[in-house]
């Protein structure tokens, strides 16, 4: 879900290596926090994933010219980018915590059909009649996996609970055209911790306004619990599963920044999509949760849509509708 990118270097092979791993360390970090959402809060586990993330990923920055690349020009655009990305996250995991984990996922990937509309009123770019004709197909898939018979919706508390992956797909969308149209010029590295450091500042605030769980006590949904929750200190056995969400979310915020910077987004972005059969994989393995005929029909239409977009875009040899990486984590 990324687009061209100004690469450093052009180095598909590695790029390619780098995304599929950034692809697998996310569907361990979204499995992680399906398992954990019956008994934390989203605040709490953000904020312990994310302290871990941000020291690994300060250590990695040390090896990468030292703390001088942390230093931007564009403060405000970081800081703004790191909240659009937050409230993608955030809405995310909402989601996976009351819905099927490969639904959401491929719910998600409507991003970068909201990026191809987007990109004509708010960068002036120009989209084909072909991109439209895949754009409509992609949200035709969203409203197949959304009818009533479909094996999602009987899964999934409220069609509401269904929409906020799109919400996520939405506020990715804008972060990408946000960085496309301000320009970002950062290290991976750096670009790692900012991302973290907003996590953890965004987790506390919630913490610190609702840690106690005094809002939770009507929670209509699974959603607004795990939203609302009280903190509390983490069972032994559930405290290394906090430090490898840690571990995984440093390996991701690197991992893509830098798949991003080694290769053309043409060439990388269609390999994210190894996300979904690994979503697929963690759910029917961990909670017998498989997508029936009509459900996966619309995963096929959205995946095929998203992936027919990225192929088109490199056949006209294009820039995407961002630049610069940055994604749901």
């Amino acid at each position: 879900m990324q687009s061209g990118t100004s690469s450093s270097t052009d180095n598909p092979t590695l790029g390619i290596a780098l995304i599929v791993i950034g692809m697998f360390a996310i569907s361990i970090n979204d499995m992680l926090i399906k398992d954990l959402s019956g008994g934390y809060p989203l605040h709490e586990i953000i904020f312990a994933r994310s302290a871990i993330g941000l020291v690994l990923c300060l250590v990695i920055v040390a090896f990468d010219g030292g703390l001088a690349v942390l230093k931007t020009s564009t403060p405000f655009l970081h800081a703004l980018r790191g909240i659009l990305i937050t409230i993608a996250n955030m809405t995310f995991f909402l989601a996976i915590a009351a819905m099927p984990l490969a639904d959401a996922t491929a719910l998600f990937f409507v991003a970068p059909l909201f990026i191809t509309i987007l990109s004509v009123p708010l960068l002036g770019e120009k989209v084909g009649g072909r991109r439209l004709l895949a754009v409509f197909a992609g949200f035709a898939g969203v409203v197949v996996m959304l009818q009533p018979g479909s094996s999602m919706m009987s899964m999934t508390a409220s069609r509401a609970i269904a929409l906020l992956p799109i919400v996520a797909a939405l506020a990715y969308a804008f972060t990408q055209i946000l960085t496309r149209r301000l320009g970002i010029a950062s290290r991976a590295s750096a670009l790692a911790v900012y991302i973290q450091f907003t996590f953890v500042v965004v987790s506390l605030a919630f913490g610190f306004v609702a840690g106690d769980g005094r809002f939770a006590a009507d929670a209509p949904n699974e959603s607004i619990d795990f939203l609302l929750r009280a903190w509390r200190w983490p069972e032994p056995g559930d405290i290394w599963r906090l430090l490898t969400l840690g571990v995984v979310s440093a390996v991701i915020s690197y991992t893509v920044s830098a798949a991003y910077r080694s290769a053309n987004a043409a060439t990388i972005a269609p390999f994210e999509y190894v996300e979904l059969p690994m979503a697929i994989f963690w759910g029917w393995l961990l909670w017998n949760e498989f997508p029936g005929p009509l459900t996966m029909t619309g995963i096929a239409m959205i995946a095929g849509s998203g992936i027919y977009v990225f192929w088109r875009e490199r056949q006209r040899r294009r820039h995407l509708a961002i630049r610069r990486p940055t994604r749901r984590w």
